[in-house]
């Protein structure tokens, strides 16, 4: 009779352990890790797209800020974290992809990560006060010539596609600006508006309202072609400065995540970036949309970490 009543646990424990494993994802709060400051493009991006996200997904999406060093606290933490579909965060291009080839003891490298998916494309801008002495792109470079490596321009950090962009100026033109790094976009414009640097280098969609308010302008737009949102503002290349630079925000996970959790989290974006009044406040926001799912995502990815390797072996940007 125990013999027979051990037996039953046993089959009933077998029957049981398929549903366990089975428990629907997720059945728990999801943390979403931002490796920039709060209130920049990235930090606005995210925290729509959570709401979004946790309709979709019937759990609170936690975001959390982790800035600093050129966004490798952020990422390092994230590439730690349990590959269980719980932990997810924003890559932001080129950061998650220069940090590692400038610096070789980085905590992270691209195949820590699993691509969820991409979901804005947000180009480059060089920006000024709208009293600034400089009105054009022209105007920067030939104050620059004059005054070597004392005009000051703000970006997100070393390695960053607006450190990038100017590095790429300098090039072309021979003259020399002063980097001043900060930890996210959002201090990049504090310092513009109360007048601590004269330029200010960043994505589009982030100086936009300001640009719209008349408190600041850019001088150009850094995208291979111009920008919808301000299609009167030209390109640096229509100026005859060969810069395209920008960066991509997608979603990611740990290594290791599995197949179908993966799966879930790119259709649950899939649907929040196709939702209309995501869209609607997508625009208000002027963030690009442009969707990647997880396969062309981490192709995207591969190609862009390639470019800049060849970069770094001819320019390396590290100061």
């Amino acid at each position: 009779m125990q013999r027979r009543s051990l037996l039953a646990l046993g089959a009933g424990l077998v029957l049981a352990a398929p549903a366990l494993a089975q428990a629907p994802y997720p059945d728990r709060p999801i943390t979403m890790i931002l490796s920039y400051a709060a209130g920049g493009g990235t930090d606005a991006a995210a925290r729509t797209l959570a709401r979004f996200l946790e309709r979709d997904l019937g759990q609170p999406i936690v975001v959390v800020n982790r800035p600093g060093a050129g966004g490798e606290i952020g990422w390092s933490e994230l590439a730690r974290a349990k590959p269980d579909g719980y932990s997810i965060g924003f890559a932001n291009t080129p950061g998650i992809l220069t940090v590692p080839i400038e610096r070789p003891q980085a905590r992270f490298r691209l195949e820590d990560f699993a691509p969820i998916a991409n979901i804005v494309d947000d180009p480059g801008g060089v920006w000024v006060l709208a009293d600034s002495p400089y009105r054009t792109l022209g105007d920067l470079v030939e104050a620059a010539r004059k005054a070597p490596g004392t005009i000051g321009y703000g970006t997100t950090g070393i390695g960053s596609d607006d450190q990038l962009a100017m590095l790429a100026l300098e090039r072309q033109t021979g003259v020399t600006f002063l980097h001043v790094p900060f930890a996210g976009s959002s201090q990049v414009r504090t310092a513009l508006l109360s007048r601590n640097l004269p330029v200010a280098v960043m994505n589009m969609a982030e100086g936009v309202a300001d640009g719209r308010q008349g408190l600041i302008w850019p001088l150009a737009q850094l995208g291979p072609r111009r920008w919808e949102a301000m299609p009167e503002v030209p390109t640096a290349r229509e100026l005859g400065f060969e810069v395209v630079e920008g960066s991509m925000r997608g979603v990611v996970a740990p290594a290791g995540v599995p197949r179908p959790i993966l799966d879930r989290l790119a259709g649950s974006v899939r649907r929040a970036v196709e939702d209309p009044e995501f869209q609607k406040a997508a625009q208000q926001q002027s963030l690009p949309l442009r969707f990647l799912g997880p396969d062309e995502y981490r192709a995207e990815l591969l190609a862009l970490r390639a470019g800049y390797e060849k970069l770094w072996a001819v320019h390396p940007w590290k100061e």
